[in-house]
Parts: C-alpha cells; sequence; structure tokens
C-alpha cells in the first residue's frame, strides 16, 4: 500500500466575505506560510467596535510551522492586522516584502511599541527559499507603489497569488505589472491561480492612474481659494499626482492628518513620494501664504468623524478651516458601508458653499483594482488548471468565478470558497479539505476578544431603544414590596409620569403575587413584565435592568 502524498492545504483566514481582513494560509507538513494580514472597519451596526480582524487562531494552533509572513502591498486591509498577529504569536517570524510596504509596517509596529521585528526586504523579480517553499516575487500595479504577487512552488504543486492588482501600462512610477515572470510561469505550471476579484462586476478596464493627474490640475490651477484634496494617505501615486500638479502652478502644499503625515513622510524618506522641502510647509504656517497658493493634502475620503476634512468642515480643526472661496476634492471611492459618512461630510461642506468634486463630476479618481477584461487578461496569462477567486465579497467571487468559466476554465476547477474553506493539492490536482475554525476578531479599545454577538446586540438595542433601571426592595421575611425606584436613559417617556406609576404598579404586583419566588426569579419576573408593559405602552423595547434587593 502506497503513502498517500502530504497534501498542500492553502486556507482563506479572510478576504472571501467583503473588501477587507485579508489573510491566506499555505501548509504543507511541518511548514506553514502566511500571505497578508489585513483587518476591515466596522461596520454601521458594529456599535463601539473599533476594528476588525480575521480570527488568526488556526495561525497561532501551528505556530511552531510558521515560516514566514508575506505582505504583498501596505493597504490596511493587508497590513492592519499584522500589530496583533505579532504580539500573540511567541517566536518571532520574518515578514517579507517590498522596501514601502515594511516602510509603513514599520510605524505600524512602533504604535504598538513591537521593537526589532524580523524584516526581509524583497524586490521584483527574487526568488526566496521559505522553509519547504520556493517562493518568486513579482511587480504588480495598485493604487500603491511596490505592490507584489507571488509565485510559491510546493513539492505537491504551483500557487500563484497576484495581490491586488490592475493592469496599468502607464504607471506614475513607470513600473509596470511583470508581465514576462507572469508568463514565466505559466509555462512552468500555475496550479492554482488566487487572483483579485474586487471589481469582478465592472465591464472593460480600469483607466490608468495617469489619467487623474489632468483632472486634478485643471481644478487646482482654476480654483479662486485654498484647494483641499482628501484621498487615502497609502494611496502614494495620486500624492504624487497631487504634489505635481500643485507645484506646476505655483501653489504650496501642506499635508494635515496623522496617517497622510505619517505616510508622506515615510514615502519621501524611501523615495517613493517626490516634492522638494520648499514646496511642502507646515499646517501653521498657511496663514502668511495667499490662499491661492495653497493645496491642503488631508485624510477624510472616507467620511471618518475624526478625520482632517470632517473636522474642518464642522470648524474644529485647530489650524486649518474651510471657506465658501475653497475647493473640495474628494479623490476617493466610498468603501461599501461608509457611503453615509462621506454623504454627511459632503452635506456639511455643502452647507460651507465651497466647490465640491468627486469622480461622480470629474476624473478625480480612478480604481486601483483591474475590471473584468484586466482580470480575463489574467487568466490567459497565467493559464492555471485550477482557480480560487479571492479579495471581494460574494457577488465578486462568483462573478469572477463566470469569467473564468468564459476563459474555458473547467466548472469543477473552479472553487468560490468561503472564510476557513480548505483546498488540498495533491500532484498538482485540487480538491475541497476539512475547513477549519474561522471568523472575526474585534478590537473594542484595548481589548481585542472574539466576536460576541450578545454584545453587539446589547448595544444595538441601547442605540435603538435605550435603558431602562428597575431597583426594588423587598421585605427580607415576606419578599413585600418596600420601594420602587425607576430610571430611563435614552428613551422618548422619560417624563411621562403617568407611564412611570403605572410601570412601578406593574412592578409591584409581579413582586408580592410570588412571595415565595427566589430573587433571581424575582428579577426575571421584573424583567419580563416591564419589558411587556413598555412593548404595550410605547411600542419600543428598551434593555431593562432589574434590581431586586432584600432589606
Amino acid at each position: 500500500m502506497t503513502k498517500r502524498q502530504t497534501p498542500l492545504k492553502v486556507i482563506p483566514l479572510g478576504g472571501l466575505d467583503g473588501i477587507g481582513k485579508n489573510m491566506t494560509v499555505l501548509e504543507y507538513g511541518n511548514n506553514m506560510l502566511l500571505i497578508d494580514a489585513g483587518l476591515m472597519f466596522p461596520d454601521d451596526e458594529q456599535l463601539g467596535i473599533d476594528l476588525v480582524l480575521p480570527d488568526y487562531t488556526y495561525v497561532l494552533e501551528n505556530e511552531d510551522k510558521l515560516r514566514g509572513i508575506i505582505i504583498t502591498h501596505g493597504h490596511e486591509d493587508h497590513t492592519g492586522a499584522l500589530p496583533y498577529l505579532l504580539m500573540d504569536l511567541q517566536p518571532k517570524v520574518p515578514i517579507y516584502s517590498s522596501r514601502l510596504t515594511l516602510g509603513l509596517i514599520e510605524g505600524k509596529l512602533s504604535e504598538h511599541r513591537i521593537k526589532k521585528p524580523l524584516f526581509h526586504e524583497v524586490h521584483d523579480g527574487e526568488r526566496l527559499n521559505i522553509g519547504v517553499f520556493d517562493v518568486d516575487f513579482f511587480s504588480m500595479t495598485h493604487s500603491i507603489p511596490a505592490a507584489l504577487g507571488v509565485f510559491v512552488r510546493t513539492p505537491a504543486g504551483n500557487v500563484m497569488h497576484t495581490g491586488d492588482f490592475k493592469l496599468d501600462q502607464t504607471p506614475i512610477d513607470g513600473k509596470t505589472p511583470n508581465y514576462g515572470a507572469i508568463n514565466r510561469f505559466a509555462s512552468e505550471g500555475v496550479d492554482l491561480l488566487l487572483s483579485d476579484s474586487t471589481n469582478a462586476t465592472e465591464p472593460g478596464f480600469t483607466p490608468s492612474e495617469a489619467a487623474v493627474g489632468p483632472a486634478l490640475r485643471h481644478i487646482i490651477k482654476n480654483a479662486p481659494g485654498r484647494v483641499f484634496v482628501a484621498s487615502f494617505a497609502s494611496h502614494i501615486h495620486r500624492l504624487q499626482q497631487v504634489c505635481d500638479a500643485s507645484v506646476a502652478v505655483g501653489r504650496k502644499v501642506v499635508v494635515t492628518g496623522r496617517s497622510m503625515v505619517t505616510n508622506t513622510k515615510v514615502a519621501r524618506e524611501l523615495g517613493y513620494l517626490s516634492i522638494s522641502t520648499d514646496d511642502i510647509i507646515d499646517a501653521f504656517e498657511v496663514d502668511n501664504i495667499p490662499d491661492e497658493k495653497i493645496v491642503v493634502l488631508c485624510t477624510g475620503s472616507q467620511g471618518e468623524p475624526l478625520s482632517a476634512l470632517s473636522r474642518m468642515a464642522n470648524g474644529e480643526h485647530k489650524s486649518l478651516s474651510i471657506t465658501d472661496k475653497d475647493t473640495v476634492i474628494i479623490s476617493a471611492t466610498p468603501v461599501p458601508g461608509n457611503e453615509k459618512s462621506v454623504a454627511g461630510i459632503v452635506n456639511s461642506l455643502s452647507k460651507i458653499g465651497c466647490a465640491i468634486y468627486d469622480k461622480s463630476q470629474t476624473l478625480v479618481h480612478v480604481s486601483g483594482h483591474g475590471r473584468q477584461e484586466e482580470l480575463k487578461l489574467m487568466l490567459a496569462m497565467a493559464k492555471p488548471s485550477y482557480f480560487m477567486p479571492v479579495h471581494g465579497e460574494a457577488v465578486h467571487l462568483r462573478a469572477h468565478a463566470c469569467l473564468a468559466r468564459h476563459m474555458g476554465i473547467d466548472p469543477s476547477h473552479i472553487f468560490v470558497v468561503d472564510n476557513g474553506d480548505t483546498l488540498e493539492m495533491r500532484n498538482r490536482e485540487v480538491s475541497i479539505g476539512q475547513p477549519v475554525d474561522s471568523g472575526v476578531v474585534y478590537v473594542d479599545g484595548l481589548s481585542v476578544t472574539d466576536a460576541d454577538p450578545v454584545v453587539l446586540r446589547d448595544r444595538q438595542k441601547l442605540s435603538q431603544d435605550g435603558i431602562v433601571t428597575c431597583v426594588v426592595s423587598v421585605s427580607h421575611r415576606s419578599h413585600k414590596t418596600r420601594q420602587i425606584e425607576l430610571s430611563s436613559r435614552g428613551v422618548s417617556f422619560a417624563n411621562d409620569e403617568e407611564l412611570s406609576l403605572d410601570a412601578q404598579e406593574v412592578v409591584r404586583q409581579r413582586v408580592d403575587s410570588n412571595p415565595d419566588a427566589s430573587i433571581d426569579q424575582l428579577r426575571k419576573s421584573v424583567r419580563n413584565g416591564l419589558s411587556n408593559f413598555l412593548w404595550n405602552r410605547t411600542h419600543t423595547r428598551p434593555m431593562v435592568i432589574p434590581v431586586v434587593m432584600e432589606v
């Protein structure tokens, strides 16, 4: 009887249920490689939550196998979980990425007081042995410089991961995708392709990043007052174009917003952002320069309440303000879930009376992700035997799978999976394996905890209907009611004395009709009785907290 070959396991722990928290495990025997460690920002229903991370328990349970962490590029949805993961890992694990990405990560790790990480800088065309894995890194174009894809050779077969990409023929830094490498990998054999699905529902090609430059320059040149440009702080190519346009028309650049200041500093130091020191000034120096000579680069393109743009729109920024003579450019697309926040910022700016430009009016933003024709070109170049779409919501993954079928890939060789599902490769053939535990972890203040639906449900109830506290004093001997006190927060009937008296009577009847009940039973009875009474009288269900004390 022949021994069954050790499989290569491909385990997505995040990135397949939305745009964010990307994390993929490659495991072969006693060797494990992690590709990306990202986060996702909470939606409106995740009240009080600061960040959402993938549940990386599987990685911690197998940390003795972990040979390295590859980060494809410097966006938060690929790097944001890294500090939390490194704090939980016992051994120090090398991190492989490009120079810019490592620079951005270093600042993030220093905020968490993680000292002396094991960084390993890699370049386009470089090959490394990481445990049993033979890894080639190749350049891809995205909305941030120095984005990488990886081609991983293993004893069971070859896997190619594109990272986030679009096929930009005129990138700002001149570094096009490494088509030669992709075609070499195809000739060698791409047994399994993992490819970015973000724009799989969008027909055609994504415009080049260079197409944004003329539109930005036209607005900046003709604006009568200051120009405020809100963009992602990590979108270094966009920041470069804003700087180039500003300098060309004789304006100085001001940078504000913590992440914007940090990222521009890192990018300039590492040579990824080029602007003379004479052309970039501090926010406190703007009063000495005419308004028509200033461009402000700021955070806030997603409507974040504490961002620089939000604070300026609400008159709360310590050094800058927006007037009706100014111009605001929102150079980004709202991340799904942020549409309402962005609309709120736009309304606040509209009340000021300033000119506002976004991608619906002129070409001030293009996506960093390829559309259908680019995704088909990637499939045509890589010629994968098996395909797994990644990086997207279910609609994007299925749309990408449909493109793969049109490109001639056998439908049985296409895997649309969920986080925690496992693919196994043996002898270059791929099949579904046993799933592993997966989910999300919440960062809530200083605590990092498993997702607890009870906590979020309670927060939602508090936000919607408020809270009512009922303190009942009962006789130690007879369990008869002595005193009832009601207090409330966030309820519409707080000052209704008649309702309060009727509610107290309901509580009194509940307690006095159960003289033999325990304190716990009385507490439950008070909660149920008061909750039903409030629903019948107000059609709201505030959280009811009963406190029953013996005196």
